[in-house]
């Protein structure tokens, strides 16, 4: 077996949790290395090119989008910690969202990054519950945007305590849901938290070059700090000795070892990789059994601006076909009754335009039912389900035409849950990771770690803050009491 170098920290999976926490610790003059299986960084939110034309993953938009000057947010806390200017990720504010119930959205609540919007379309629609909902906002700004001891009662509850309408509460919880609930039905309260302030307190954005310019900050900044990354080398197996992470045999059977290991591919994905017969995980808070869960999403790439094609000029669509919404994985292979629909050009690019028009449309999807599919059967039901799903978001776009929509396609995609496990490992294609989080991030070996998903927090800046968090929590903080004490 060919032995690799020792390094002071080893982080598996090139997301953006594992490459945040790559620039923090070279920051400090840690020895580290990266490792991705993948040919290409980024995780759940990266990008792949078909036919000359790159198409990103996950990202609809950043989240935690504020302003200029606006101190003591979480955006605010990664550019400083990463030391990235405002400048280089281009974030361009949505124009503004909409949720949208009823067979074709005819209760809608209105959202920008003004969260006064959002308020006065309570204050409208729901007018016996607007006291309520402020409470539930001013709750919401008193608490830590990042913490590691966040409680895992259930968001339903607190949410009640506030909002007595029904129809109020599931359009609250619509966006944050498909935006970062992990759990099916409800999400714990640290993460409705995270999720409300994220959407509805602070906003979205995203770069006029969409997730690749993130990643290729993010890149950058490793590199520049002077951290290594090897692509296309994952570590197949984590040798355990003594309560520690030993050593970490790589695809290429190289056997390398660090001090501290950083794991952002989940927590299952990590422990299957550490011997079988090691005890479980350190146990978190458990909340009733979930499935987990994941999407497809249907991408149409257009020759005219969708406002010219009648698809209106805002940001994202939350749309529910009736009052009641369910959140869960679907006893179909698509659930079109709910879901998600992104116009990436309608963000305030200024005086540039997105060269073609880009229409995604996301919808829960089962594992189950996608998984072990015949080639050629696969291929029929992407077909069928991307006409579908396109057939659905026309009923809630203002004055959308079928037929327009269809002469004006030059190009389409579509990925399902297998895509998803397939190109990130993520087991089931679970796009928000395992249903229990861990956000203290401690395993059952002293110095393996997780980051990203499974540690809990939420969205591009929160998983890139969750590699931080770790990395100060587990290396850096105890390194520098370490000194004091001596």
């Amino acid at each position: 077996m060919k032995i690799g170098p020792h390094y002071d920290v080893v982080i598996i999976g090139a997301g953006m949790s594992g490459l945040a926490a790559g620039i923090r610790l070279a920051h400090f003059g840690r020895r580290v290395a990266l490792f991705e299986r993948h040919n290409a960084p980024g995780g759940l939110n990266g990008f792949y090119s078909i036919g000359g034309r790159k198409y990103d993953v996950g990202l609809h938009a950043v989240t935690n989008f504020v302003p200029p000057g606006v101190k003591g947010t979480p955006l605010g806390k990664l550019l400083r910690q990463l030391r990235i200017d405002r400048e280089e990720l281009g974030l361009c504010p949505q124009t503004g969202s909409r949720i949208a119930f009823g067979p074709r959205g005819e209760t809608s609540l209105r959202f920008t990054n003004d969260f006064a919007v959002l308020e006065a379309g309570v204050a409208d629609r729901f007018p016996r519950e607007i006291d309520g909902f402020r409470r539930l906002a001013a709750f919401v700004r008193t608490q830590d945007a990042v913490s590691f001891d966040a409680p895992v009662g259930s968001a339903r509850e607190l949410v009640r305590e506030h909002v007595r309408d029904s129809l109020l509460e599931e359009m609250i919880f619509c966006p944050l849901f498909y935006y970062g609930s992990s759990r099916e039905r409800d999400m714990d309260v640290g993460q409705f938290k995270i999720m409300f302030r994220a959407l509805f307190l602070e906003g979205l954005a995203r770069p006029f070059e969409g997730v690749r310019q993130v990643i290729r900050v993010l890149t950058e900044k490793y590199r520049e700090a002077g951290g290594e990354r090897h692509m296309r080398c994952g570590v197949a197996r984590i040798a355990a000795r003594d309560g520690r992470a030993a050593a970490l045999v790589l695809d290429d059977g190289t056997e390398t070892t660090a001090d501290h290991v950083l794991s952002s591919i989940g927590s299952a994905e990590t422990l299957a990789l550490c011997d079988p017969s090691l005890p479980a995980a350190t146990p978190v808070p458990t909340v009733a059994p979930s499935k987990r869960l994941s999407f497809v999403e249907a991408i149409r790439v257009l020759s005219a601006q969708p406002a010219a094609l009648g698809l209106g000029t805002e940001t994202i669509i939350f749309f529910n076909d009736s009052d009641q919404f369910s959140y869960a994985r679907p006893d179909a292979q698509v659930d079109l009754r709910s879901g998600v629909i992104c116009l990436p050009n309608n963000f305030q690019f200024g005086e540039r335009q997105l060269p073609e028009g880009l229409l995604r449309v996301t919808a829960l999807a089962d594992h189950g039912r996608w998984a072990g599919l015949p080639g050629e059967r696969y291929q029929v039901d992407k077909r069928r389900w991307f006409e579908e799903l396109t057939a659905v978001a026309c009923r809630f776009l203002p004055a959308a035409d079928p037929a327009a929509l269809q002469a004006a396609t030059v190009a389409t995609d579509m990925f399902t849950p297998c895509t998803v496990e397939r190109f990130t490992g993520h087991l089931e294609g679970a796009v928000y990771g395992a249903p229990l989080k861990n956000p203290t991030g401690r395993t059952h070996l002293a110095n393996l770690y997780l980051c990203g998903t499974d540690q809990g927090l939420l969205g591009i800046v929160g998983s890139m803050l969750s590699g931080i968090s770790m990395a100060n929590l587990h290396i850096l903080e105890p390194a520098a009491r370490g000194r004091t004490l001596a």
